[in-house]
């Protein structure tokens, strides 16, 4: 009995490698499934009777099973069909394509990360950039939405602050699941973005297969009442007007909507404006040549503000303001017109999608806020070469508020005090050395007009 018994080395390679294997599998794995869970089970229940519009089980899904739900899609399976046969490829090596397409796509919510972690992060961002705004908000019709709907938040795009804008101000609301462009597939940011259920696409993508997969993610989105957030534009504004509306995402979620169908999906239009956006020199430079300058520009900015911050001289970016819209029920809008989106295809629905488009986008503009800085900066821009006096500037600008809110358009003053609001505005202007002052008088220089109809832009077509 006291013998000693030799074994095989790859024996014990084999004993060890099995023993590895069942401590990962048995006490690891579930160990760190516990800690990531556990936290943000914790913050489901906590929110669960103070958020308007509840976190949606589809939310809570794991995300191998949505990859797998998407995999095993008739719409998805006829489209790898139709792949393989198109390349005379496999059906295997299709569904491995679709399946990389479905892994770059879905996210994986975590509740924790979105509504602590996130939602202070967000917070702190935006309150020590700017001085946050809530203008108008239409609380009647956002009462009257059903809690079970499909919500959507459609909003400009004026720049990439509004992905934390618009989820900070919401979070008492819902956890909104964003489309995110391919300048966020960067690790660990990808990570972060997933974890906060946001999903990502390629812009302009033309690939057949990969447009099917998003198609169907998101209408599986849309039908589990998943609360989202889109930017029909598409991406941001280039000169400050808003864009014409791209139509693909828009289409997708109607696929996933049905006029006798348990969910309503309501539109909420979302307006954003800023004193000052972040990216503007960026987004006035076009084509890739100026992307080198442009990553310089960039560097040269947060290094410029962190001298001004050491040296307690930077001041906050003005105002940004978020005005929330009458939200438009699909039900009523496809009864009133008698349009049935499931039943329409081809040219009659891309017309049919192209003209609710047109509506949503017009809703918009109509509540795009009204501040400052663009109030101040359209006065220069319409009288480029004019100087004027503090008192000639404050009759201007009077005169175009008096317009602007003849309108209809909502304007936000600050303090409710316009002497206050053309103060911080020309301050701000001044600041960035978009307006120079000589013997009392203010002039736009001239080599700054772009900019400054950048700003002016923003709120043109208010008036227009």
């Amino acid at each position: 009995m006291t013998d000693a018994v030799s074994v095989p080395a790859w024996v014990l390679v084999l004993i060890a490698a099995l023993a590895a294997w069942a401590l990962y599998e048995h006490v690891l794995m579930p160990a760190l499934r516990f800690l990531v869970t556990h936290p943000a089970n914790r913050v489901i229940d906590e929110l669960g009777e103070r958020l308007r519009i509840g976190i949606r089980p589809f939310q809570r899904t794991r995300r191998q099973a949505l990859i797998h739900r998407l995999l095993t899609d008739p719409k998805v399976q006829q489209a790898a069909e139709q792949f393989s046969a198109a390349n005379s490829i496999p059906i295997g090596t299709a569904f491995k394509r679709i399946e990389s397409y479905a892994r770059e796509i879905v996210p994986a919510f975590n509740a924790y990360l979105y509504f602590r972690t996130g939602y202070w992060l967000g917070r702190s961002v935006a309150r020590l950039l700017y001085r946050v705004r809530i203008g108008y908000v239409d609380s009647a019709g956002l009462e009257r939405i059903d809690p079970n709907a499909t919500v959507v938040l459609v909003m400009n795009h004026r720049s990439n602050m509004d992905y934390v804008l618009a989820a900070f101000l919401a979070a008492d609301q819902a956890a909104l699941s964003y489309a995110v462009g391919e300048w966020a597939r960067i690790w660990p940011l990808s990570a972060l973005i997933r974890s906060m259920g946001a999903y990502f696409v390629r812009r302009n993508s033309r690939d057949e297969l990969y447009r099917r997969v998003l198609e169907r993610y998101i209408a599986m989105a849309t039908e589990a009442g998943v609360p989202q957030a889109v930017f029909p534009e598409g991406g941001l504004t280039r000169d400050g007007r808003m864009r014409e509306p791209k139509l693909g995402v828009l289409d997708y979620m109607l696929r996933g909507f049905r006029i006798g169908g348990d969910r309503d999906l309501v539109f909420v239009p979302l307006g954003l404006n800023y004193d000052r956006v972040l990216e503007d020199r960026t987004l006035l430079r076009e084509g890739k040549s100026a992307r080198t300058v442009a990553l310089w520009k960039t560097l040269r900015f947060v290094l410029h503000n962190a001298s001004l911050m050491l040296r307690s001289e930077w001041h906050r970016f003005g105002y940004a303001c978020v005005n929330f819209g009458t939200p438009i029920s699909m039900r009523e809008y496809c009864r009133s017109r008698g349009i049935d989106f499931q039943a329409l295809s081809g040219e009659e629905r891309r017309a049919a999608i192209a003209g609710l488009g047109r509506e949503l986008m017009e809703a918009v503009g109509r509540i795009v806020p009204v501040l400052p800085v663009p109030l101040i900066a359209s006065v220069f821009v319409a009288q480029p070469q004019r100087a004027l006096s503090e008192l000639e500037l404050k009759a201007e600008v009077g005169r175009l508020l008096a317009r602007l809110e003849a309108a209809g358009a909502h304007v936000y003053i600050p303090r409710g005090d316009f002497d206050y609001a053309l103060t911080v505005g020309l301050r701000m202007l001044r600041l960035r050395h978009l307006v120079e002052e000589e013997q009392g008088l203010f002039r736009a220089r001239q080599e700054e007009i772009p900019l400054l109809a950048y700003y002016a832009n923003s709120i043109s077509h208010l008036v227009d």
